[in-house]
């Protein structure tokens, strides 16, 4: 039985054809050439690449200290939030009277389960005293905040939460293949020309990726937890339960397989970008194989201040790192300083755009 080979364009992705009276494969939409050895190459080259997803040996407790030891988990309360869900862990004497989700009153306590020992924790740095200063720090120099927003806000509730999290790290070998092109323009007394010369630009290297965090929890956003990174993972400790003293602990509820896929993205997308051929004007990835090797998955408690204030009946709620102070959080807009704000610009561009029409007249 006959097989009808087909070639694509590198080009635009045409079927491309042998031109008798060129000697060459051209395409009939983008009129682009090519030489029978070089499309040939090109296409053994991208065979050589079979695309995998990332796998991941995933999370052995039996290799950490996923296994609470005897005695280890008492005194330990799980208290949840009969207003939105969410629980909390700390150790009994810790006054755990309000939610630090929806700051409301946590009220339901029951005997802790259902949860693997962490192998490391960052102790917090700074203290709630801490956490005020950077509030106040956060407010500066925030033109369009409302006057009165300082002044009749309040802070409602400050809490000292560990939020679980996943540490991934691995080696990698990739092989990326791009389609990229490089432009050259130039002119005659008639005609402007561009010149677009395609290649197939191939990479390759090893990776070693260490402590790639990925949030544990679904009711912290994620958006916010990265936005007070780094944590300093160098400074991890071996978990004792005495951390949680004067604290509470989020309840995870992403698992370690649950979290592969954040893991993935933020390791595909740095080596992406590594391999990419800047050096040509543009290019798109054609295919790509990663491979993981020497892959361990960490389970971790990292510190985090929440601070809950309610400005005309709607609560703002703020992060900050509670190892290095790094600050985040919403803040409410004055429309009417917005309008001011854009007005003057407007305004401003209108008088700019005068000038220039003076002097061209």
């Amino acid at each position: 039985m006959s097989t009808l080979l087909e070639y694509k364009c590198p080009s635009c992705g045409g079927a491309i054809k042998f031109d008798s009276e060129l000697q060459k494969m051209q395409c009939p939409y983008c009129e682009s050439e090519f030489e029978i050895e070089a499309l040939k190459s090109y296409d053994d080259a991208l065979n050589t690449v079979t695309e995998k997803s990332l796998e991941w040996s995933g999370y052995d407790e039996n290799s950490g200290n996923g296994d609470w030891q005897e005695g280890e988990k008492e005194g330990i309360y799980t208290y949840s939030c009969v207003s939105c869900g969410g629980e909390i862990i700390c150790e009994e004497h810790t006054a755990a009277t309000k939610c630090p989700y929806c700051d409301n009153q946590v009220v339901i306590a029951s005997q802790f389960s259902g949860m693997l020992k962490p192998d490391f924790v960052i102790p917090f740095k700074l203290d709630k005293e801490n956490a005020k200063l950077k509030l106040k720090e956060f407010y500066k120099k925030k033109y369009l905040l409302p006057s009165s927003f300082k002044a009749e806000n309040k802070i409602d509730s400050i809490m000292g939460l560990y939020v679980p999290f996943w540490l991934f790290s691995c080696d990698s070998v990739s092989h990326i293949n791009y389609k990229a092109i490089r432009r050259r323009c130039y002119s005659d007394s008639n005609y402007n020309y561009v010149e677009l010369n395609h290649f197939l630009a191939t990479r390759g290297g090893e990776m070693k990726f260490g402590n790639i965090p990925v949030d544990g929890s679904l009711k912290i956003d994620d958006t916010a937890m990265e936005s007070i990174e780094p944590f300093l993972y160098d400074q991890l400790l071996d978990f004792q339960t005495a951390y949680l003293a004067g604290y509470v602990a989020d309840k995870y509820d992403v698992d370690a397989n649950a979290a592969i896929p954040r893991a993935n993205e933020r390791i595909k997308n740095t080596v992406l970008d590594i391999m990419a051929p800047k050096e040509y004007d543009s290019y798109v990835t054609e295919n790509e194989s990663i491979q993981l090797t020497e892959d361990k998955v960490s389970y971790v408690l990292l510190p985090l201040w929440i601070l809950n204030t309610k400005y005309k009946n709607t609560l703002y709620t703020f992060f900050m790192n509670g190892q290095t102070g790094k600050f985040s959080g919403k803040l409410p807009i004055s429309i009417e300083r917005a309008a001011m704000f854009f007005t003057a610009i407007f305004a401003s561009i209108a008088s700019v755009g005068a000038v220039v029409v003076y002097f061209i007249l």
